[in-house]
């Protein structure tokens, strides 16, 4: 299979807060980054997404990875692809999506 990406990912294993909107409201989960490029970011999460499913997500990146302070980044994107993980007993999902538009906040009211 050929690889499509245009961008390159970096391996991160950091915290996501990933928002999905259910009957117009947002429901909070977190999920563990696996890699993230300028395009998108392929996470881990316990619970089951659908392709085309839109998502806010708030990325921490913290002061060791900056080298500086930790900075926050927000996005909100499209889920692409979803492949299921098997594992322990529980269920956990490989959701990868892709940026319609991010932000860079170097402050926590990013997670508000």
């Amino acid at each position: 299979m050929k690889d499509r990406r245009t961008a390159r990912r970096y391996e991160l294993s950091l915290p996501v807060i990933v928002r999905v909107p259910i009957d117009n409201e947002a429901v909070s989960r977190t999920g563990k980054i696996r890699d993230v490029s300028t395009r998108g970011v392929c996470f881990t999460i316990d619970n089951n997404l659908s392709a085309g499913t839109e998502v806010d997500l708030t990325m921490i990146l913290p002061a060791k990875v900056t080298g500086s302070t930790e900075v926050f980044i927000r996005a909100t994107g499209k889920v692409i692809r979803v492949d299921k993980r098997s594992g322990n007993g529980h269920q956990k999902v490989d959701v990868s999506a892709v940026f319609e538009m991010y932000e860079i906040v170097c402050n926590e009211a990013a997670i508000a």
